[in-house]
């Protein structure tokens, strides 16, 4: 009985001192991780972002100048247009019947203009040997001035008409794409009616709206870059090249953004985002992986020359996309750790590296 106890004593030695083993092995590989670190940045680089969509930098509206009834249509939203390029007709026949009457008008004023001016050839061949009056001839001579002037009405009349004519086909006057249809076959419109819209060929800029608060960051000239939804990873250099000034409906301005490149590549009505960047100086920043907050309290781990972290309480102040300032709180040559806060603890010893994996030597002094 005594040989049991015995045996069974010494497995609980050997187990305790085991377990004793693991414990200690453990705590020490708790207490000492590598944990990365950095120093804050001397500056802030803030970046907003706002989504838009493509337009043509020109787009002009398409419409007949005179009115009627369409008759023929030829392009539809989408469609490539060049110079010239007839986009739709209207009914000629009442424009044709007012060619003819002019025509006919024109005949007859140039017929009333020759017989005039035959009679005053005539009246001043008789006047030198006093065949007829003076009066006679002024009465010959006003005749023909009159069937000039009417000649020259007449000519006026069937030009316009002429005109007329012509203006029953609608032609492109730019090269360029048809955004937007207005009219149909059998459809009566007025003159001046908007029939297309269309997209002049060229350049192309990105049009975004930017709440009234944020307006002012913004100025004309300044550089931006943008990129699509369909091709994240591609980016357009651009700059600003017109701000409304005043607020829509929606209380945001709308800004257009012209893009410097890419304008082949870019389609009409693609879905884009316009990035500006500000560099504040002189303002220290931190990556956002290494701030944490506690009650509403915003912290970061500050690593001591001894090894060891200590949490600090510290005043953000807008947050970048990469990065936050830090208005209060931090030094320059303060370290903080990066990534992984909220598995840390206070006085915890780590084992600072950097980036690199490179160990992080931290001098007395250093650090507030």
């Amino acid at each position: 009985m005594s040989t049991i106890k015995i045996a069974v004593a010494s497995m609980i030695i050997v187990c305790s001192v085991t377990l004793s083993g693991c414990s200690t092995d453990a705590t020490e590989t708790e207490q000492v991780p590598f944990v990365m670190v950095t120093q804050p940045n001397s500056s802030h680089n803030e970046q907003k972002s706002y989504a838009g969509d493509v337009q043509a930098r020109q787009q002009t509206a398409l419409a007949f100048r005179v009115g009627g009834q369409i008759t023929e249509r030829y392009v539809d939203v989408g469609d490539q247009v060049k110079v010239g390029q007839v986009l739709a007709k209207l009914d000629v026949k009442d424009a044709q019947l007012q060619l003819n009457a002019a025509k006919a008008q024109l005949e007859s004023a140039q017929s009333a203009a020759q017989i005039a001016e035959d009679e005053l050839k005539r009246f001043k061949q008789l006047l030198p040997i006093n065949a007829v009056s003076r009066s006679q001839y002024d009465a010959v001579e006003n005749q023909y001035k009159s069937a000039m002037s009417s000649l020259k009405q007449a000519q006026s009349n069937y030009a316009v008409s002429s005109n007329q004519t012509g203006y029953n086909q609608l032609m492109a006057n730019k090269n360029g794409v048809i955004t937007e249809r207005n009219i149909e076959v059998g459809q009566v419109v007025a003159a001046g009616q908007v029939a297309y819209q269309m997209a002049i060929a060229g350049d192309r800029e990105v049009v975004i709206g930017v709440p009234e608060q944020a307006i002012s960051e913004i100025k004309v000239g300044q550089a931006a870059w943008v990129t699509l939804w369909s091709q994240p990873e591609d980016k357009f250099a651009g700059y600003v090249r017109e701000i409304s000034p005043a607020a829509d409906q929606s209380r945001t301005f709308s800004v257009k953004v012209a893009l410097r490149e890419g304008n082949a590549a870019i389609q009409l009505g693609q879905s884009a985002r316009v990035f500006f960047s500000h560099i504040e100086h002189n303002v220290l920043s931190v990556p956002l992986s290494s701030v944490s907050a506690n009650d509403q309290q915003a912290y970061v781990w500050v690593v001591k020359p001894d090894q060891t972290i200590h949490k600090v309480a510290v005043t953000l102040g807008a947050y970048g996309r990469d990065s936050v300032p830090v208005l209060s709180g931090l030094k320059a040559d303060d370290y903080v750790v990066i990534g992984g806060v909220h598995l840390l603890r206070e006085k915890q010893k780590i084992q600072p590296i950097d980036r690199e994996n490179r160990a992080v030597h931290i001098q007395a002094g250093t650090t507030s």
